[in-house]
């Protein structure tokens, strides 16, 4: 498989796929919903269970444009959608479960119910982006902007082992994972850049395989092989990171909401740890960002 650089090169091959994916909507009531939905349609990617109030959805216009790709399953409010949505997850009838017009809370108290949500027992649960900014030549992917205020050395961890999996399915063979911080300097004033340490020290015994990881390093240097040899940075990272590991919720999803506003960035992102690939975005997500998100799940659920 070749590398998967950018967002069209990502349907492109979706597109070849033999199978159309299965997706479960929670509620999808919204305009950004309805134009991921028809576009994935369209790029023959999936096709949809539709799962909310039967009075919204029998009014869903592409119902009578793709009658044998869509399904709809009525309930009577927000909570037994999600709780639906999950149960055709757990059993297997659908590939993603996808977040429409719920509460991200409604829709994860389903998600990590222990006797009958997605997330098994001992498993990380966590946010991963990735994002086509038009001043770098591949796709980035960065963890974590939703979930984990303060991630734990452990969180970080298994936080790296998904990002490298997702890295793998997109084709990159040898992931750079740049471990985040303001400065290249380790701190005991900063404990996260402690924990980079110890992550660097596995990875040189091979604890995540065939990957290069660095760290602490700031944004620029990751990205930028000019700005790290000014600063006589010498890393082997060498400005071309595949993977961000922000040091907290906060600076991630900072970085996300900045490089959405003011880089023109593009974006997908969806949850991790669950059994399938949860699609969760922002009520203030477009169209196009959650039509990446599904994508981006619809190449993670591929089991092969």
């Amino acid at each position: 498989m070749i590398s998967i650089k950018n967002f069209s090169q990502l349907t492109n091959h979706l597109k070849s796929c033999p199978q159309r994916k299965r997706v479960a909507v929670v509620c999808p009531y919204d305009i950004h919903s309805e134009y991921a939905i028809l576009r994935a349609l369209e790029e023959e990617l999936a096709s949809f269970v539709l799962i909310g109030q039967a009075k919204i959805l029998n009014h869903f216009s592409l119902l009578k444009k793709y009658p044998g790709l869509i399904k709809i399953i009525p309930v009577d409010n927000s909570d037994d959608a999600a709780c639906e949505g999950v149960r055709l997850g757990r059993e297997g009838k659908v590939d993603i479960l996808m977040k429409g017009v719920i509460n991200t809370d409604n829709l994860l108290h389903a998600v990590l119910d222990k006797e009958r949500g997605l997330l098994p027992k001992g498993r990380l649960l966590t946010h991963l982006a990735v994002m086509q900014i038009p001043s770098y030549d591949k796709l980035l992917f960065f963890s974590d902007a939703a979930v984990i205020p303060s991630p734990t050395l452990k969180q970080r961890v298994e936080m790296i082992g998904y990002a490298i999996r997702a890295c793998h399915k997109f084709g990159i063979e040898q992931p750079r994972i740049s471990l985040i911080h303001c400065t290249e300097k380790v701190s005991a004033k900063f404990p996260h850049s402690l924990d980079y340490v110890n992550i660097v020290e596995l990875a040189e015994a091979g604890e995540f395989g065939n990957v290069i990881i660095d760290g602490p390093l700031d944004v620029l240097s990751s990205c930028d092989k000019e700005s790290a040899e000014i600063k006589g940075i010498s890393s082997p990272i060498n400005g071309q990171a595949d993977v961000l590991i922000f040091p907290n919720l906060e600076s991630g999803n900072t970085f996300y909401k900045a490089m959405t506003l003011f880089a023109g960035a593009e974006m997908g992102g969806l949850l991790q740890g669950p059994d399938i690939p949860v699609v969760v975005t922002s009520r203030s997500d477009s169209g196009l960002t959650k039509y990446y998100s599904l994508a981006m799940g619809c190449l993670i659920s591929d089991k092969s």
